[in-house]
Formats: structure tokens, sequence, C-alpha cells
């Protein structure tokens, strides 16, 4: 059986995983979550709505 040179092999493996992360790190970086914890609002928010049987 013959033997397989590695080194292309390895060299594809580094670039996928170079792209992989570049575009992860892309996406994660450009990412807001939907709720920001740190930012304060400060607007004045409606009291809640009682049930007339409460």
């Amino acid at each position: 059986m013959p033997q397989l040179n590695p080194s292309p092999w390895f060299l594809i493996f580094m670039l996928t995983w170079m792209i992989l992360t570049t575009t992860i790190t892309a996406k994660t970086m450009k990412h807001q979550p939907m709720n920001d914890i740190l930012t304060e609002d400060r607007t004045k928010t409606t009291s809640p709505w009682n049930w007339p049987w409460h």
C-alpha cells in the first residue's frame, strides 16, 4: 500500500480551520443579543394590567 504525502492534506485541514475560525469570530463579534443587559432603559413603563377578579 503506497504512503500518502500528508502535506497537502494538512494544508487543506489548516486552511479550512482558518476560514471557519475567521468567519465564526466575525459573525460572533457582529452579533448583538436581543436583550442587552448592560444597557439600561430609563423610559417610564406602564403598570401591568390587573385582572378584575384578583
